[in-house]
Parts: C-alpha cells; structure tokens; sequence
C-alpha cells in the first residue's frame, strides 16, 4: 500500500514540475514577446532589480504617491475620448492608489498592494481593459510625463523606470492576447508567482 501511495506522489510530483516547466516556456516567450513589441530588452526592463532600492533611494511613499496622482490626472484629462474610455469604470483615486502601492512594493518597499489586494496578477487585473498597442503608447506617454514631472526622480532612474513600464506594458498586451487564445499560464501556479514582472 505504502509503495503506491508512493507512486502516486511520485507521478503528482512530476506532473507539478512538468508544469511548472511549461510556465517557464510561456513565461519566457511573453517576455520575448514584449521585448519585441516594447523594444526594451529585458535585461534593461530589470535593471530596477539591481542593487539600487528604488524605493529608498527616490525618497520613500510620497514621491509614488506624487507619481500616480500625477499620472493619473494625465490620463483622466486626456484629450482623447477613445483613451479616457478605457478609465471610464475605475474610479481614479482607487487606480492611483493601487498604482502607488504596486510600484512601492515592485521598488524595494512594503508590500502595501498585496496586504490589501493579494498578488499583483497584472495580466488578469487588467484584461478588462480594451489595451491595444495605441492605447500602451498613450499610458507610455503619459507615464513618460508624470516620470519627467514629478520631483526626486533623477534622470537614471527615470530610464530605469520606463524601461520597466515599456516592458511591462506590452507584457500585459502579450499576456491578454495569449489569455484570448487560452487560459493564462500562471492562473494555477504553484507556490510564488513565475511571471517576473511582478
């Protein structure tokens, strides 16, 4: 009896790591795939993984508490119909502080976003949104400003910080697009969450 108690955990094992084997797969071939589209290498989409806490060295809670207010007054302003219909059922000051609690936490600070919200499961939190390419050149854009226009954020790290968010953008489109041909690869993953942008 113990021999095939045994047998079954020894094939239930293998099943897992053969899974986890084929998340890796997908995993790698989302990245590649926004670093085609975002032509951000992700080596250079990363580099906020380095030595450097990007959380500390920028100043702490405010300067990301700065940077989504700022961005998100951009983007409910925006000028463009199409581009503020895509916001029309978040309320705003909920997605700045989801923003800023995301980004504290991805840059070396407390995990503020996953305390209140759980894991950060970018590609499923976003696929209601209608994302395009024209709409993650739109986010980009105001990124970029919110980036340039918000103090402490010194001109490496600004680099740094759009690399990520090119990448991530057009990672969240891979994903998306993949989901609408399968289910995404890391619904049921085990254990912590194999998607590296998160």
């Amino acid at each position: 009896m113990e021999a095939r108690i045994d047998r079954v955990t020894l094939r239930e094992r293998e099943r897992e790591r053969e899974r986890e084997r084929e998340l890796e797969k997908e995993m790698q071939s989302l990245q590649e795939k926004a670093s085609e589209w975002s032509g951000v290498d992700t080596g250079d989409a990363f580099a906020i993984d380095d030595d450097t806490n990007l959380f500390q060295k920028l100043g702490g809670l405010q300067t990301f508490i700065n940077l989504s207010t700022n961005f998100y007054n951009r983007v409910y302003d925006d000028d463009e119909e199409w581009f503020r219909s895509i916001f029309d059922k978040s309320d705003k000051d909920k997605a700045i502080q989801n923003q800023y609690e995301f980004l504290v936490q991805r840059l070396g600070g407390p995990p503020l976003y996953s305390q209140r919200r759980g894991h950060p499961a970018l590609i499923a939190r976003h696929r209601p949104f209608h994302l395009t390419h024209k709409a993650a050149e739109r986010w980009l854009h105001h990124m970029q400003q919110a980036l340039d226009n918000t103090s402490h954020i010194d001109d490496d790290s600004k680099i740094m910080l759009i690399n990520f968010f090119r990448h991530t953008a057009y990672f969240l489109l891979a994903g998306i697009e993949q989901k609408n041909q399968s289910l995404h690869p890391c619904k049921d993953a085990p254990g912590r969450h194999p998607c590296t942008n998160f």
